[in-house]
């Protein structure tokens, strides 16, 4: 999918949950359309002041928690990265292998809440995240082999 389509869907998206969808929000969904890796909301920040100087960070947080609420976006956590976002995937139903030393991901179609699960209280599932993270195999081999 071209950037200017994925941005486009991020959109229409955004305008069906009642979003005013302003140059600021188009500007984002550009960015994390052009985007393959992950964004912190310092990372969005600093390229949303470039063409918005008077952007407060906590309108960009708010717009980047909003849009992952919706489908927009996806949220992961890091160790030692913090919060970040990345474009959702919209065509498929899928879940995540991420690598913590490169944050290269690599996706997944099994889904384990396919299986049988007896949880308490009740609960009717609406929705789900899983990821694993661990070591991807270019960095597990980089440790391996020794320095000069």
């Amino acid at each position: 999918m071209a950037d200017s389509d994925k941005a486009q869907e991020m959109l229409a998206i955004m305008a069906r949950n009642g979003w005013r969808i302003t140059d600021q929000r188009r500007t984002l969904a550009q960015i994390f359309a052009s985007t393959d890796g992950y964004l912190s909301p310092k990372d969005v920040y600093d390229q949303l002041t470039a063409k918005y100087p008077s952007v407060s960070f906590d309108t960009v947080y708010r717009n980047l928690r909003m849009m992952s609420e919706m489908g927009v976006l996806e949220q992961f956590y890091f160790m030692e990265g913090g919060l970040k976002f990345k474009s959702s995937c919209l065509d498929h139903h899928h879940h995540h292998l991420i690598c913590m030393n490169c944050e290269k991901t690599l996706t997944f179609d099994f889904c384990p809440m396919k299986e049988s699960l007896h949880l308490p209280g009740h609960y009717k599932i609406v929705n789900h995240r899983f990821e694993i993270y661990g070591i991807c195999e270019e960095c597990q081999h980089e440790a391996a082999v020794p320095g000069p």
